[in-house]
């Protein structure tokens, strides 16, 4: 029984490619969070919205 308890432990401790794992899930997440943007700004509410800020941050006042 302590064999075997000793190997699992040994097995579970073994962290050897944890860190690439960490980047592949923070780099799938940011990858659906643009892929969301995306969608979201190819909406015409959206370019509405978008468009009415710049020309209000390019007029001149006067």
């Amino acid at each position: 029984m302590a064999r075997s308890t000793d190997a699992a432990v040994q097995a579970l401790g073994d962290d050897e490619g944890a860190a690439t794992a960490e980047y592949v899930v923070a780099t799938m997440a940011a990858v659906s969070l643009a892929g969301l943007l995306v969608m979201l700004l190819r909406g015409d509410a959206v370019k509405q919205i978008l468009m009415d800020l710049v020309r209000t941050a390019l007029s001149i006042p006067g």
